[in-house]
């Protein structure tokens, strides 16, 4: 099994440029230690998303890392013109030597897509194209496409991924439509699903994968991790940093006097978070049997944590991500 990081990049109280800076540091870290792959989150207008370009952040990364891969989670395809992606992509694949990893997926928060104008309505054909586009113009020499949004006679892609036919393919999954889209296209998959779910989700992916059984893409699940000396520390260092993050979760909806979709999935506070399965705190004994557990019942091949997430303090979340590789990754292989 494979241990990739999840990060909102949400406000932790500190200044931009500080939570940046702190975060870059982290992923020196994540690179020394040797998890697989950095993931990114996209969000514009809350504090949930201090990132709102990962590019920029990922630019940054490329050149302050060695091994570690890194993506977005998800790339939001509706708001982008394809061809301009296009040209970012490569560009990040090339500053990384091709260490690029290409979430995408629709958005999962009308607020955000409505600041860019985006009518909903339009919001599934929009990505479907725009991922259309995107693929065909990292990989072919020139770019020809006719749609209902977009439209290119003959445009040189003078910019080439290192990575061909263009970098890996990774998206947030939940129904089984798109678990069975996964499978069949070869895409990486990462669910917030809890219990059962999680191995419903993995056996269909498994069903429905027609190529070879060991090159199968990998099928991951996101939970917060804190790991520190004692179960009583790291739950210290959980309770307000998840609290805060949870804070940002909702703001936009609470802002607007609407109730949170996520309010009933996503409790408020740590405790009953962590009683539900979105995560763990504790002594590095108790979190190897927590990834022991998720491992087993869910059938995953990839677990990515948040190792960092509110106001969590950054030496707390550098002992807790040093914690987790020596004493806890080791056991999975």
């Amino acid at each position: 099994m494979k241990f990739g990081v999840f990060d909102h990049v949400d406000d932790g109280g500190l200044s931009l440029a500080e939570n940046l800076a702190n975060r870059l540091r982290l992923a020196e870290a994540y690179d020394r230690l040797g998890f697989h792959c950095y993931h990114v989150a996209e969000h514009h207008g809350t504090p949930l998303g201090l990132a709102p370009s990962p590019g920029i952040l990922f630019a940054a990364l490329s050149q302050r890392t060695r091994r570690l891969l890194f993506g977005p989670m998800v790339c939001l395809l509706p708001i982008y013109h394809p061809l301009r992606l296009i040209e970012e992509v490569a560009m990040l694949d090339a500053l990384s030597n091709g260490r690029f990893q290409l979430g995408v997926g629709r958005g999962v928060s009308p607020i955000e897509l409505g600041f860019f104008g985006l009518d909903m309505a339009e919001q599934r054909a929009r990505y479907e194209e725009t991922l259309e586009v995107l693929l065909k113009g990292l990989s072919s020499d020139t770019l020809d496409h006719a749609g209902e949004f977009f439209r290119f006679d003959n445009v040189p892609m003078a910019l080439r991924p290192v990575q061909r036919p263009h970098p890996p393919l990774w998206y947030g999954a939940g129904s089984p439509d798109s678990i069975r889209w996964c499978a069949h296209n070869g895409v990486n998959m990462v669910t917030l699903a809890l219990g059962e779910r999680v191995r419903q989700g993995t056996d269909l992916y498994r069903a429905e994968w027609q190529g070879d059984p060991g090159a199968m893409p990998l099928m991951g699940v996101s939970r917060h991790i804190v790991v520190s000396d004692s179960d009583a520390a790291a739950k210290a260092i959980a309770r307000p940093a998840y609290a805060r993050w949870r804070q940002s979760m909702a703001r936009l909806w609470e802002d607007r006097g609407t109730v949170f979709p996520l309010d009933g999935h996503l409790p408020a506070e740590w405790d009953a978070a962590e009683a539900m399965g979105h995560g763990c705190a504790g002594s590095p004994d108790t979190v190897r049997a927590f990834v022991a557990r998720e491992q087993t019942a869910g059938g995953i091949t990839y677990l990515v944590s948040a190792l960092m997430f509110g106001d969590m303090p950054v030496e707390a979340a550098l002992r807790s991500a040093e914690l987790y590789a020596g004493e806890v990754m080791p056991a999975f292989g």
